[in-house]
């Protein structure tokens, strides 16, 4: 509709939108402005929901696209012929390392010792990643069901994580349950909720939703 044939309404509708956006735009840019720091970031996803993995992944991918040197370590879906395995591997080994460490659920193995070894096994190697200051970010998969049962001391992570991170390395521990002092230590925090999954009604884990 041109202006000539608008409404008084219609205009002033128009107007104040416009107003409000010009508003809102100058309330944005001035706090940008204040926003000029840069930082390695701890990053947490946690929750009961679907996604963690897969909102760290998505992370991973933005590295490569960047050209930001990047790596991941599977803690307990190691075992699993995944689509992001498949595609780092295939395509992206050259600037993001993959490094399947688990052999799988607990229930699984039904080995504590070995899903203990598996997760020392794990740390160690992440370790290493995150102490090469050519690396720029670490999705450490499923670390956090690691720590919740005790695979790994969490007060040596969290020491490691403080100490010996380079100050701009990006580092990101997904899984449920993400115990409350790692919770406060990081910078990024999110929590997935559950409202409704497949499984429950009886559908199984499929290519491209869930590996």
């Amino acid at each position: 509709m041109s202006a000539e044939t608008d409404t008084p309404t219609e205009t002033d509708d128009l107007a104040r939108h416009a107003s409000k956006m010009a508003r809102k735009k100058a309330a944005r840019d001035k706090i940008m402005a204040g926003k000029s720091g840069e930082k390695g970031l701890l990053i947490v996803h946690t929750g009961a929901g679907k996604g963690k993995s897969s909102a760290g992944f998505g992370m991973i991918l933005r590295c490569i696209a960047h050209g930001m040197p990047c790596a991941v370590v599977q803690f307990i879906k190691g075992a699993w012929n995944t689509g992001e395995r498949r595609l780092i591997e295939g395509h992206f080994s050259d600037i993001c390392q993959f490094h399947a460490m688990g052999e799988g659920f607990t229930w699984e193995t039904q080995d504590k010792a070995r899903d203990i070894a598996a997760a020392r096994a794990g740390w160690d190697k992440a370790k290493t990643l995150i102490r090469d200051p050519d690396i720029r970010f670490v999705l450490l998969d499923e670390i956090n069901i690691a720590l919740r049962y005790d695979y790994l001391d969490l007060e040596e992570v969290l020491a490691f994580l403080r100490e010996e991170k380079p100050p701009l390395t990006h580092v990101c521990l997904t899984g449920r349950n993400a115990r409350e002092a790692l919770i406060e230590a990081a910078d990024l925090v999110t929590e997935m909720t559950l409202v409704k999954h497949p499984f429950r009604s009886g559908i199984k884990g499929q290519p491209g939703v869930e590996f």
